[in-house]
């Protein structure tokens, strides 16, 4: 479900080629929206514009995405992914397998997680994004970060909890080989652009964008890993660690870990 978002186009692109177009839904968050033309073969639907603060919205668009998959589940689908326009699942090139052949060996659970892998632009030495080229082509390092470990993937009508960031009345469980690439960060200029939209800052947006930015400067300050071992150990620490206050979601108690991303992965998304 989108508003004003750029990251819209890559999205489908990137969906689409593993995907097909065919099977992508888009919800435009307000009948106002313009349907653009690259959502041609997509099933894009402008729908009532969802009132509240960020929170508030989140939890609504939660609901109405889950409920949008039972739909999909009762029509025969044997799977639903659900992600923000910014999140892109990827299969490890590593593994041999496209998205679509990947989820399909994965065991027969109620739901899936991708390692959340939290790109963010290094601003010591890497410039603006260009949006027309791979993100990862221009971004090196990623913070596995355990919000972004995210059950994206389910098997059965299920209630996402806001932002997709658990299922409610279930486990989650991180397949080996799958990330979930998130790139709200990769490009510092963009988090100052909507900081300064009005509409945005009027729903309560300007707390999370300001700590965007913050963290960029302080992953920024972290040395980076070797990607296997790294990601090894954090999948293994997000499997058995838990927040006392969410014991279905993943942490990592706070801990910046910073990994360098292998060229395999340049140019996915």
């Amino acid at each position: 479900m989108v508003r004003n978002d750029r990251f819209l186009e890559k999205w489908v692109s990137y969906y689409g080629g593993e995907l097909g177009l065919e099977n992508l839904y888009v919800f435009f968050d307000g009948t106002d929206q313009k349907i653009p033309a690259f959502c041609a073969g997509v099933n894009a639907i402008a729908i009532p514009k969802m009132q509240g603060n960020v929170v508030e919205t989140d939890r609504q668009r939660a609901r109405f995405m889950s409920e949008q998959a039972a739909v999909l589940f009762s029509e025969g689908a044997d799977m639903v992914i659900a992600t923000d326009a910014d999140e892109f699942l990827v299969a490890d090139p590593a593994a041999g397998l496209g998205l679509a052949e990947f989820l399909s060996a994965l065991p027969d659970r109620p739901c899936h997680s991708g390692l959340g892998v939290d790109v963010l632009q290094h601003m010591p030495d890497e410039g603006a994004a260009d949006f027309s080229r791979p993100f990862l082509s221009q971004r090196r390092r990623g913070w596995l970060y355990s919000r972004y470990t995210k059950p994206s993937v389910i098997t059965r009508p299920l209630c996402w909890g806001g932002g997709y960031h658990r299922v409610k009345g279930e486990n989650f469980h991180i397949a080996p080989d799958l990330y979930l690439f998130h790139f709200g960060g990769v490009d510092r200029q963009s988090l100052q652009e909507i900081s300064a939209d009005s509409a945005r800052t009027e729903n309560g947006w300007t707390r999370h964008q300001l700590k965007r930015q913050r963290a960029l400067e302080r992953v920024g300050r972290v040395k980076a890993r070797a990607w296997q071992p790294t990601v090894r150990f954090v999948r293994w620490m997000q499997t058995l660690c838990r927040p006392i206050f969410a014991l279905n979601k993943p942490t990592t108690f706070g801990l910046r870990v910073v990994v360098e991303i292998p060229e395999r992965f340049r140019n996915i998304v």
